[in-house]
């Protein structure tokens, strides 16, 4: 009988269950997406060095409740904490204040699963209908897939390169956090580029919107932030270790 006891951190156990399922040749099973959901269902914001509670001046200063942690109620702006990226997914956090907002955007050819850590958003997100290609611009006919309040705690979100939602657009009604897993994650120069769109509502289809490609909006600021949670050790760094 095995009494040995798994030390590793939730976010390192995550890490090594997405290096399994995207690495792998094959196309990830339902079972595997499962699992990775469920793992993901698990993550609390102090898992990925978050403190929800506190409020501070600077939220990357130690907090009097949990040292070493990012005060997530005193983000200013959007801010993205990079766990971990390599060609076969990525792992992040993006930190909302209240009232932020990131527009529809899509994410080609890729799965991705999210979490709500904290906090309220409200989420858009649509799947291609019929798309067409003018002047160099998609535009097309899009059904919606949630147009809706999500509050923590909220199980984890999937979505597809044609299904799930894949363009989405998130705005912060409370300060918040989401932890995505990308597989794979972008990449202009392999033809994963992010692409930003117009929805335009139909009366006489209610649950239909046109969308139209657009340029990346001027208004849109997210800074980044050093990832404050347990280390992750990635495949290949652990054999380093070991010599």
């Amino acid at each position: 009988m095995d009494c040995s006891i798994d030390q590793r951190s939730k976010v390192q156990v995550l890490y090594d269950a997405c290096n399994v399922v995207f690495s792998q040749k094959e196309l990830p099973t339902f079972q595997q997406i499962h699992w990775l959901k469920n793992l993901l269902d698990s993550m609390t914001a102090v898992d990925v060095g978050i403190d929800e509670f506190s409020f501070h001046h600077s939220p990357f200063s130690s907090s009097k409740i949990i040292k070493g942690l990012v005060c997530g109620q005193a983000v200013s702006e959007i801010t993205y904490l990079h766990i971990h990226e390599c060609k076969n997914f990525s792992m992040g956090v993006f930190c909302f204040p209240a009232g932020g907002t990131f527009p529809l955007h899509d994410h080609p050819n890729m799965t991705v699963l999210s979490k709500l850590l904290y906090g309220s958003v409200h989420v858009k997100a649509y799947d291609w209908v019929k798309v067409e290609n003018s002047s160099c611009r998609r535009i097309g006919l899009a059904g919606t897939v949630t147009n809706s309040i999500f509050n923590a705690p909220h199980e984890p979100s999937i979505l597809f390169p044609r299904s799930g939602g894949n363009i989405h657009s998130f705005t912060a009604l409370t300060p918040c956090a989401i932890l995505d897993v990308l597989a794979p994650p972008y990449s202009v120069d392999l033809g994963r580029p992010s692409t930003y769109f117009y929805d335009m509502p139909i009366p006489t289809l209610p649950s239909y919107v046109i969308l139209e490609e657009r340029d990346v909006p001027n208004d849109i600021v997210i800074t980044t932030a050093p990832y404050l949670g347990p280390p992750v050790v990635a495949a290949g760094d652990e054999q380093l270790m070991t010599r």
